[in-house]
């Protein structure tokens, strides 16, 4: 299995990483991938990825919660960092009118002008949205030429939703939400092509049942596998198998 999304550099792990990723390895999870948030979120990554070499693989993004006045400054940062590591992806990068609307206009800024990036360096995208999904269609939709490619991270959408992403040549990253009874995922997913479907944890967020409300991590991919097994009627070796494949295939992995 692969953790297409886990944040295992935060510091919520800073007590027991190791043994937090020896869980995993032991459940089956061989890859964790890691999505950057910011610029204060570079070093911590980079020194996960230095320390599991063979796990731990890491991104180049800046995600749109944390798009400010500054943002042209600050992606310039961020590119800056292409020249000088191999990333696997732009990412984590999107829209989120969740929290705060007051940086929108910036957000569709970075967004867009990473979108770009991706095209130029021939790269996948991870793509965040909160209550931002047609917005973030729309924009994709005018910047989709045939060659991004990438996944709607956490993808907790409708059935018309999943289409309209898979259409786009986009995959649908499965996390923990999956498994909430009152998700709404159990109507979606057996809708849902296996081919466009990878699987995440989100750690150290969205913990899947039976574990929600406490920490996640990246052995608990094997949940979300389970759930996904469940309602496509499918064995769990199946599940890994083919979530792993469009992982590989996606991530050039």
């Amino acid at each position: 299995m692969i953790d297409t999304h886990a944040h295992i550099y935060a510091q919520e792990f800073d007590n027991d990483r190791n043994e937090v990723i020896c869980r995993a390895v032991e459940q089956g999870v061989n890859q964790i991938l890691m999505p950057n948030i910011d610029l204060e979120s570079i070093a911590p990554m980079l020194e996960t990825e230095k320390a599991y070499p063979e796990i731990c693989r890491s991104m180049m993004g800046l995600h749109p919660c944390y798009v400010d006045a500054d943002v042209k400054q600050t992606l310039a940062t961020i590119h800056s960092w292409f020249e000088k590591h191999n990333f696997i992806a732009v990412g984590e990068i999107g829209i989120d009118l969740y929290w705060d609307k007051t940086y929108r206009t910036e957000q569709e800024f970075a967004f867009v002008t990473q979108l770009n990036w991706a095209k130029e360096m021939g790269l996948p995208v991870v793509i965040h949205t909160r209550d931002s999904i047609s917005e973030t269609l729309e924009l994709l939709k005018g910047e989709q030429d045939g060659s991004l490619s990438g996944v709607f991270h956490c993808f907790g959408g409708s059935v018309e939703e999943a289409k309209a992403i898979t259409d786009l040549g986009f995959h649908l990253g499965l996390g923990g939400v999956s498994t909430f009874k009152n998700g709404g995922m159990d109507k979606v997913i057996p809708h849902l092509d296996l081919k466009d479907i990878i699987l995440e944890t989100d750690c150290p967020y969205l913990a899947p049942v039976p574990h929600r409300g406490k920490r996640n991590e990246p052995s608990y991919t094997e949940l979300v596998a389970k759930r996904v097994a469940d309602l496509k009627e499918l064995t769990l070796a199946e599940v890994d198998k083919l979530t792993t494949n469009n992982a590989t295939k996606l991530f050039k992995l």
